[in-house]
């Protein structure tokens, strides 16, 4: 921190910022990479037996994304399927900001770091000219001179670690929220197209029904 001049502070904020907000991130998608998959599988196949213990089993895990986008359409009162795939289509996009949470600051610290490293480089140069004085070759100032290079490199190396340490999980986090959405269409087109023959079998059952 003392080697690295006034642009160590922010800094460090930034790293301290990123390293909670990554290990937020890092809980979030181990639940979810953890727990989605089997209930995914089990909510489409208890719907193709009983709807009702479907519903029941994604209220059991409404805390994962594909549960809540479940429910939205599973918990409709008789809608058409155009109404069942909107619902669907609608809780999708809901969910999409908290899929992409704190991708915004992730990447203010990835483009901001190297620049603070950069003015820290600056700073450092400007202090090593200053100290440096014509005719005192080896003298007094010798100090000054290689503590202004020493923050100028030091500032330079904490921006870059900071950038590429943050640039890394942040990449992991997107590659997670593109397998997340690809997800969400498939299972959520399964799930329509099991609604769509169950909703085409209940009609068809009420048209033939016997009338009293």
């Amino acid at each position: 921190m003392a080697a690295g001049g006034i642009v160590s502070i922010p800094l460090l904020i930034a790293s301290i910022v990123g390293l909670a907000l990554i290990a937020e991130r890092l809980f979030f998608w181990f639940r979810v990479n953890r727990r989605q998959g089997r209930m995914v599988r089990e909510v489409l196949q208890l719907y193709r037996q009983d709807p009702d213990l479907a519903i029941k089993k994604a209220q059991m895990n409404a805390d994962l994304p594909l549960a809540r986008i479940f429910l939205e359409a599973l918990e409709l009162d008789d809608p058409n399927p155009e109404e069942f795939r909107l619902a669907l289509e609608s809780a999708a996009q809901a969910e999409i900001p908290l899929l992409k949470r704190f991708n915004v600051v992730f990447d203010t610290i990835i483009n901001l770091s190297p620049l603070l490293g950069l003015l820290g480089t600056i700073l450092g140069l400007m202090e090593s000219f200053a100290s440096l004085r014509l005719g005192d070759v080896g003298g007094s100032n010798a100090t000054g001179v290689t503590g202004g290079i020493t923050e100028a490199l030091v500032s330079t190396v904490m921006g870059l670690v900071v950038a590429i340490f943050i640039q890394v999980f942040a990449n992991t986090f997107r590659s997670f929220y593109m397998r997340q959405i690809a997800l969400i269409q498939e299972v959520g087109g399964q799930l329509e197209l099991l609604y769509r023959h169950r909703y085409e079998r209940d009609r068809g059952e009420q048209k033939y029904a016997p009338t009293r």
